[in-house]
């Protein structure tokens, strides 16, 4: 039966998994597989070669993408197979507390407990998601799985306090957990269980040894997690300097002998406990030793990070790097016992240890690394809650959150407050609700809105209080695919399988708990999680909506037992299995298979492409996010699309090890030249440079690589003593220039329109006061280019990031190129200068939408994003033709849009975020298509009727979450309004100036500037 489960399972993720590539990490953990390349830290080198083992099976590199989504799809699949037998081995113990023999009602029950719960998970929202996608989270579920049902076979086999035999699976558990470390480390959560598990077996059983049990389960994972997988490499780390450094010995001679040392004290280490009879001490050195071995995958990492492979992330190829890769020291600390709240002074900047860099023939000393505060007496707490990152939004967030003015000091209520109510309900509960009562839509809900992917259960009465009538809601919510009705009803059969569970059998009821208190809240007072997080991160807390999943297993057997209790007999399993299947499991497929087949959805491959192809030949092009860059790497990696395009990514830009990749040739893409050698951007070293006025005349501009020679100078000439007494360098200004040789700009097809006036220099201010290292690296990029290769900014990034260019800034599809024509009043949301020939080109006859025309296929929020840039695109190529009397032309551009992205996919919403159907409704009006205006400016005005008709059945206290969409809604109105007076829509300006005044009435006045 459990391989029949395995079966259905693997069919329905093969079934619906995507097509190609997916959005987020995908793009790198694919490519990363197909070519065993090095993906962002803490790495996943067992994925990478397990992956590498099904691209080769499954027909090599152009199959990657199958391959790797097809090794989630199984993986999930065998994680249901070891959830079915999980369940089924509680079941069992339950059944054979009160019987000595298994009947055949008694079997069909435990069998009925263990289909329902298996496939309860199997179409669970957040595990489905993972399974139809090649990501690591599959592959790590799969083992986590495994090893709590390992160590559920050991309890079978295990019969005196020695049994070396049985105790065989608790060195298998250790190797496989040293195995998982090379996938994700979440599998380490399962040790708290495993070691309950150990005790109820072996010893007898007390309070206080239960206490201490649990004890020594924690201090094992904190074993595992800082003694093993970073403390040994550190050891290595340590050693290798003193051997390079202290006696000239070659690099990684002090990792060998740590190697060899370590293998020696463990070889002596079991002889002595055999021979003195230490059966534990024997025991746990061989676990530690099989831990270890589980643990050499990550020597893969550094021998492809010595191979240069095009993505090598935090280029691990030395033991000082490979520290900070396995200590993911890229994003940072997080305080977990003791901290800063958001607004505690700092008094200044910890001592940090020294920090390395493996030079020509030795480690060379960088310095101290000082990137931790210091706080006074008073300024911490402990169990810090709303801690101090460095982001401005998220200190507003606190505040709004707990009602504080500036200057407010938080208290510990207000800590404890901002935990329970966002990091467990809005952070944790809510996903797990997903999974078991119900969703209400894809959309991501940051600030709390009651509008926006809550949990719902479908019973209106109940929903009603908490978000409002959701019968009243536009259709684009109403209808979205991912609203999944569940009406409470997995969740409450999993209740009355932890109660029937800890009625019969509390020991183990203990130890699934334990599995779902680590795997849940345990994570989410690990991770500390800041507001405002660019994604759902319910993917983390899959192992609860597992150990949850038992439970709904074992809440068939109460059904069971209440239905022969009403007098149904013998027959009773049978039946409590059918309703139970029904009620679950096949209502959970029936609500949630439209929003998790991906079958058909190939968007993330379709704008990867468009981005690339928005470039010239042999292009800089500069990204920023996830999703504008890995779904890149893959289109150039795997599909071979645009390889001579050289990509940059500036959120890696800030680091050094980033930076010196940039000086490699990448498939056909040339290296990028910078002004600035490694030694001047090395470690902390110009992490940023702040602008100090020397009294420079205004309108004097600085040639830009003379500046950044200056400011990377060593002479105390080019620094400024600080109050402290230390030098750093700086600019002098912020008015920089960048000579332009108009030969070069045109033999180099800089410049496609030779009637263009190239002007000599190109003059540009920086806006910022202080400028980063990736800044620094980008204006390096630019002034070291010298115009030999066209370089683009994609549309999706940061303006900031466009360092005060923008007027020398072309747009050209969905990047905007550098060139030395400057347009004045040009800016990113409204550009002046558009290469309209090759825009029309592009959106009318190469841009891809990834089957967005179909009505079968859901696109949810993160899709959704990505198909506005083009969106964007048209609307800003609409009014350039408009205005340029190529009014033909524009309405082309906005029907391509408008045909090529059906209205299933991508439904009429007017919202902040989204306010695309505003700006093509305005586009067809000013291009004088009024017939198609108008149909649009319907859906618009419906749209907003049924939203704010939705937010007057909001409680009172959840209405104002509305009103910032509510006063947008009626400025679009009154700007549509505007703009059919002057086209000479009459009768459209009169309705809609009506619908200003109706749709209006009550709406608060703005504090503050609008």
């Amino acid at each position: 039966m459990g391989w029949v489960i395995c079966l259905i399972a693997c069919t329905v993720y093969m079934m619906t998994k995507e097509a190609t590539v997916s959005f987020w990490d995908c793009g790198e953990f694919i490519s990363g597989a197909a070519k065993m390349e090095v993906v962002h830290s803490p790495g996943a080198p067992l994925f990478l070669m397990i992956g590498r083992l099904f691209v080769i099976i499954l027909g090599g590199i152009k199959n990657a993408a199958f391959a790797i989504n097809s090794l989630s799809a199984i993986s999930s699949g065998f994680t249901i197979l070891f959830l079915f037998w999980t369940i089924t081995h509680f079941a069992k113990r339950i059944v054979l507390r009160t019987n000595d023999e298994i009947s055949s009602s008694d079997l069909l029950k435990i069998m009925g407990a263990g289909v329902v719960g298996a496939l309860a998970y199997t179409f669970s929202d957040t595990f489905w998601f993972s399974a139809v996608e090649g990501e690591v989270y599959a592959l790590s579920s799969f083992l986590t799985a495994l090893v709590f049902w390992m160590i559920l076979k050991w309890e079978d086999r295990i019969t005196h306090t020695q049994d070396i035999q049985a105790d065989r699976w608790i060195v298998l558990i250790a190797f496989i957990m040293g195995l998982s470390t090379g996938v994700h480390l979440l599998n380490l959560l399962t040790i708290p269980a495993i070691v309950m598990v150990y005790y109820f077996k072996r010893y007898e059983v007390t309070t206080w040894g239960t206490v201490w049990a649990f004890v020594i389960g924690c201090v094992i994972t904190g074993f595992v997690q800082y003694g093993v997988i970073q403390a040994i490499p550190v050891l290595c780390m340590n050693m290798d300097i003193i051997f390079v450094n202290s006696f000239s010995l070659p690099f990684n001679s002090g990792v060998l002998f740590t190697i060899i040392a370590l293998g020696v004290i463990m070889y002596f280490l079991i002889r002595w406990a055999k021979a003195k009879g230490h059966y534990f001490v024997h025991l746990g050195t061989i676990c530690v030793i099989f831990i270890l071995i589980g643990y050499s995958p990550y020597v893969s990492t550094i021998i492809r990070s010595n191979a240069d492979v095009p993505i090598d992330m935090t280029n691990p190829d030395n033991a000082i790097t490979l520290i900070k890769y396995v200590q993911r020291e890229q994003y940072g600390k997080v305080p977990l016992l003791f901290g800063p709240d958001y607004n505690s002074q700092a008094i200044g900047m910890k001592e940090g240890s020294m920090q390395y860099w493996k030079g020509p023939k030795k480690y060379e000393e960088l310095g101290e690394k000082q990137d931790e505060r210091e706080y006074a007496a008073g300024e911490t707490r402990f169990f810090p809650r709303i801690w101090d990152d460095n982001q401005q939004s998220h200190v507003q967030y606190y505040m709004n959150y707990l009602g504080l003015n500036e200057g407010d000091r938080p208290t510990g209520r207000d800590n404890l407050s901002f935990f329970f109510g966002y990091q467990v309900n809005q952070m944790w509960w809510r996903y797990f609700c997903w999974n078991y009562i119900g969703r209400q839509n894809d959309i991501q809900n940051i600030m709390g809105e009651p509008q926006n992917g809550n949990w719902v259960s479908g019973i209106s009465f109940l929903d009603k209080s908490r978000v409002g009538d959701m019968s009243k809601m536009p259709e684009a919510y109403k209808n979205n695919r991912a609203y999944n009705k569940l009406f409470f009803l997995p969740f409450i059969l999993g209740l009355l399988g932890f109660f029937f569970h800890f009625q019969h059998d509390r020991r183990n009821s203990f130890v699934v708990g334990l599995l779902f208190f680590f795997t849940g809240l345990a994570i989410v007072i690990y991770l500390n999680n800041t507001p405002i997080q660019p994604r759902e991160r319910d993917y983390a807390y899959a192992g609860a909506t597992y150990a949850f999943a038992i439970w709904i297993g074992l809440g068939v057997m109460m059904v069971s037992d209440l239905l022969k209790k009403i007098g149904l007999g013998a027959m009773s399993p049978a039946i409590a299995s059918a309703l139970c299947l029904v009620a679950v499991p096949i209502l959970m497929a029936s609500q949630e298979w439209d929003d998790h087949d991906r079958s058909q959805k190939t968007l993330a491959l379709a704008s990867a492409r468009n981005y690339l192809n928005s470039c010239e030949p042999n292009a800089i092009l500069f990204t920023e996010g996830d999703n504008d860059t890995y779904p890149l790497w893959y289109a150039q990696e795997i599909e071979g699309i645009r390889t001579d395009v050289r990509m940059v990514n500036i959120s890696l830009l800030g680091i050094d090890w980033y930076i010196d990749q940039l000086s490699f040739a990448i498939n056909k893409a040339e290296r990028v030249p910078l002004i600035w050698k490694p030694e001047q951007y090395r470690g902390e070293l110009r992490n940023y440079m702040r602008f100090i006025d020397k009294g420079l005349p205004q309108d004097k501009y600085v040639n830009l690589t003379e500046a950044l020679q200056f400011a990377g100078s060593e002479e105390s000439g080019a620094k400024v003593r600080l109050q402290g007494g230390e030098e750093e360098n700086y600019f002098p200004t912020k008015n920089f220039s960048i000579p332009v040789d108009k030969e070069l700009v045109r033999k180099n097809k800089i410049v496609n329109d030779p009637d263009s006036a190239i002007v000599n220099e190109v003059q540009f201010t920086i806006p910022e006061n202080v400028a980063y290292k990736n800044d620094l690296a980008i204006l390096n990029i630019i002034a070291a280019n010298a115009w030999k290769r066209p370089i683009y900014f994609a549309n999706s990034i940061d303006p900031s990031h466009y360092e005060g260019l923008q007027e020398y800034l072309q747009l050209e599809g969905l990047a905007y190129k550098l060139i030395p024509v400057r347009t004045p009043g040009s800016t990113v949301n409204s550009p002046r200068r558009v290469n309209a020939d090759k825009c029309v080109d592009l959106v009318l006859n190469k841009f891809e939408f990834g089957n967005a025309d179909k009505t079968n296929i859901f696109y949810d929020q993160t899709n959704r994003r990505m198909m506005n840039s083009p969106r964007i695109l048209a609307v800003q190529l609409c009014e350039y033709l408009t205005a340029n009397n190529r009014k033909e032309d524009a309405i082309k551009v906005l029907d391509k849009m408008c045909n090529s992205v059906s209205e299933r996919s991508f439904p009429t919403i007017v919202t902040p975020e989204d306010k695309s159907m505003i700006l093509i409704a305005d586009g067809y009006m000013k291009a004088g298509a009024t017939d198609k205006a108008k149909k649009l400016i319907d859906k618009i005005v419906k749209f907003i009727e049924q939203d704010i008709m939705y937010k007057n059945t909001l409680p009172e206290n959840k209405r104002s979450a509305k009103e910032d969409d509510w006063r947008f809604q009626i400025y679009s109105l009154q700007y549509l309004a505007g703009s059919a007076m002057n086209s000479g829509m009459q009768d459209t300006y009169k309705m809609l100036a009506d619908k200003v005044n109706v749709l209006g009435q009550g709406l608060p006045q703005q504090q503050g500037p609008q």
